[in-house]
């Protein structure tokens, strides 16, 4: 393979729906997803080699350490790709395979593992990285009888920890109308 035009013949065989990217070589992906609705995957044509890049989430706003710790472990099972962070901290999965080494076959694997790289972990990322901002975004949509379909994947832990929060709140009204009394 030497070109883009092989490069989209066999995304066609796959049935994957691309569209050319913003420079020479460049193709765009988007690949659907289960918890992460969609993937976005960039495959560049080089000399020698097909460059993958997908972008995974952005910068965690807490618990960076267990976020990142998290994603390093996850590394130890990828396929030929890895985990890689921008200069904002977004997380992007990446890839390199040889033009030689490069078909279907190959092709099929590696956006089905970055598919996986991305998916999978996704809602556990956000649990760790952005825990504070779902419980508010909770709250905030609770309070106001707003929909919370988005937020389907936390419902249980959200809902025990607003149970044990009125538990909480009950409990000290209790004790501070006994120290009253």
């Amino acid at each position: 393979m030497t070109d883009a035009a092989t490069l989209h013949t066999l995304l066609d065989h796959l049935g994957v729906a691309w569209e050319d990217g913003g420079r020479e070589g460049e193709t765009v992906v988007t690949l659907p997803g289960e918890r992460k609705l969609r993937t976005v995957a960039s495959l560049h044509v080089g000399e020698r080699a097909l460059e993958l890049r997908a972008f995974v989430i952005r910068n965690p706003d807490e618990r960076h350490e267990d976020f990142y710790r998290h994603l390093l472990r996850r590394a130890l099972r990828l396929p030929g790709l890895g985990y890689a962070v921008d200069a904002a901290g977004d997380v992007y999965v990446t890839a390199r395979v040889p033009l030689g080494g490069l078909d279907e076959q190959v092709l099929d694997e590696l956006l089905g593992g970055v598919l996986a790289a991305c998916d999978e972990p996704f809602d556990e990322l956000l649990r760790i990285g952005f825990w504070t901002s779902i419980r508010r975004e909770w709250a905030w949509r609770v309070s106001r009888g707003e929909p919370t379909a988005n937020l389907q994947a936390f419902r249980a832990e959200l809902e025990a920890a607003d149970a044990a929060e009125a538990a909480d709140a009950a409990d000290g009204a209790g004790t501070a109308g006994a120290a009253d009394a």
